[in-house]
């Protein structure tokens, strides 16, 4: 059998159903159940019946994904799948990854990640900040016409902007105020991005701007108690495997403020010889980044039973 990574996506793969196509699975019926118990509200509902409004909005967006991913993970187990030989997740996808790998329990984790989301959202007033895909540029040039532009607004200015996403080797993720956002957009076109598009999020995630969220959520790790990692975890911020709890936690509060570092994570999976990655959860966002990485890997997604089954023919290849 080949061995695989699992992915775990993050914000922006909701969609109001995303659950349906499992039907009645039971982990799946359990998982919702669980998550639900853990946060007072009915999770199954809100997924099945969105509205899309509800879900987009980052204190849903962040624990439904969770859900959504925990759940494939625990369909794809439930249903005899192999033990992945490491786990990773883009941004938020790091608590499913984390949950997966026995460090958190769901229990603990879907209240985390509503806490998490409530930060972000305090951490910069909704309007103030803002985030934008760069396309058709070479990550190092973002990051420099991102300097360029901060600099611009003078010593001492609230006005920032920064890489914070680096997805693909030709997409990377800014943020940071929005006047700067705006700056860098058209500083980037006029360099040679292809094209700069606005993102609909309610905050300027991974940016300095959200060190208020993480030094909030570094109080609420304290109080958690982590396990060992039951299969390895790779961190977004330092694309390092951890198994010590304080470490862990660590890397977790500096995620929050710091940048997604995709491409450099995709290929650590591939130097400790994974030969597939596979996206656990809705979409194939992540599936199509690896592709876009490491072309020679296997690549595959879990979201339905049939996405299950096709998953594990190309690991039985």
């Amino acid at each position: 059998m080949t061995s695989f990574a699992f992915v775990f996506p993050g914000q922006g793969s909701q969609a109001v159903g995303m659950l349906d196509a499992w039907g009645d699975h039971a982990a799946v019926r359990e998982t919702l159940a669980e998550a639900s118990e853990a946060l007072g509200e009915d999770v199954a509902k809100l997924i099945h019946e969105g509205p899309r409004e509800a879900l987009a909005l980052t204190t849903n967006t962040q624990p439904v994904m969770l859900v959504a991913g925990v759940a494939a993970w625990r369909a794809w187990r439930a249903e005899g799948g192999a033990l992945p030989a490491i786990v990773a997740g883009h941004s938020l996808g790091e608590y499913s990854a984390l949950v997966a790998a026995g460090v958190l329990t769901l229990a603990q984790a879907a209240p985390l990640v509503r806490f998490r989301a409530q930060a972000m959202q305090e951490a910069v007033p909704v309007g103030t900040g803002a985030m934008a895909a760069v396309l058709g540029m070479p990550a190092d040039q973002v990051k420099a016409g991102c300097a360029e532009v901060t600099a611009s607004f003078g010593a001492g200015s609230a006005e920032v902007v920064e890489a914070v996403n680096f997805n693909d080797p030709m997409q990377t993720v800014i943020a940071g105020s929005k006047a700067a956002v705006e700056k860098a957009c058209e500083v980037l076109k006029a360099q040679g991005a292809k094209r700069a598009l606005p993102l609909p999020v309610s905050a300027p995630f991974h940016s300095s701007l959200m060190k208020p969220a993480a030094e909030a959520l570094r109080g609420r790790l304290a109080a958690l108690e982590l396990a060992a990692p039951q299969i390895p975890v790779l961190n977004n911020i330092d694309v390092a495997v951890e198994s010590d709890a304080a470490r862990i936690r660590d890397a977790l509060v500096r995620q929050a403020a710091g940048p997604v570092r995709w491409v450099e994570s995709v290929q650590a999976l591939q130097a400790r010889g994974v030969g597939a990655i596979i996206e656990c959860g809705p979409g194939k966002v992540l599936a199509g980044m690896a592709k876009r990485i490491a072309p020679e890997l296997g690549n595959g997604a879990i979201f339905d039973p049939a996405s299950l089954q096709q998953t594990r023919e190309l690991l039985a290849a």
